[in-house]
């Protein structure tokens, strides 16, 4: 898990969107997606384009045709555009999350704390007021619900998430 987080950070460190990423982009999003999508910070963004286009393989393998997916996986974390972190923010919520096992949720006051736990539910309603298609809707909502094990778009987009 420590390589994995040091691979992480690194990405993170270097992440840039290149021309393929912004063609990719335009396949998938409408105009104001974009504009949402090019508000989280680089470093989100080529995540979200990585988590997009390993979902896209891996609904590629199970024989599931839906650009959904896809278009969830690039918006899934669209709702960190409430609080802007630095990499080195998230890393320190990151470590906090580890050493507390959990327990650093419960402080109310922190807006950077809020947005790291409840960005699925804030991405929600921020995409809600874009008329964005309920099943996108619903992934985005549900990405980090470890609760529901029956729905295999929901389940493409966890395992894309993690694993990126």
């Amino acid at each position: 898990m420590f390589l994995y987080r040091v691979k992480q950070f690194y990405s993170a460190l270097t992440a840039k969107i290149d021309e393929n990423d912004k063609a990719f982009l335009k396949t998938y999003l409408n105009y104001n997606e974009l504009q949402l999508f090019y508000k989280l910070a680089v470093y989100e963004q080529k995540h979200s384009i990585n988590v997009a286009v390993y979902a896209k393989k891996l609904q590629e393998t199970r024989d599931i045709k839906s650009d959904i997916i896809v278009k969830a996986a690039l918006l899934h974390d669209i709702g960190k555009i409430e609080k802007k972190l630095n990499v080195i923010e998230k890393s320190i919520l990151v470590l906090l999350n580890k050493f507390t096992k959990g327990r650093i949720r419960y402080i109310r006051n922190s807006k950077c704390i809020d947005t790291y736990y409840n960005h699925p539910e804030k991405g929600y309603s921020i995409l809600k007021k874009y008329n964005v298609d309920e099943r996108v809707l619903y992934l985005v909502r549900n990405h980090h619900n470890k609760n529901i094990i029956d729905n295999k778009e929901l389940n493409i987009l966890i395992e894309s998430d993690n694993n990126n």
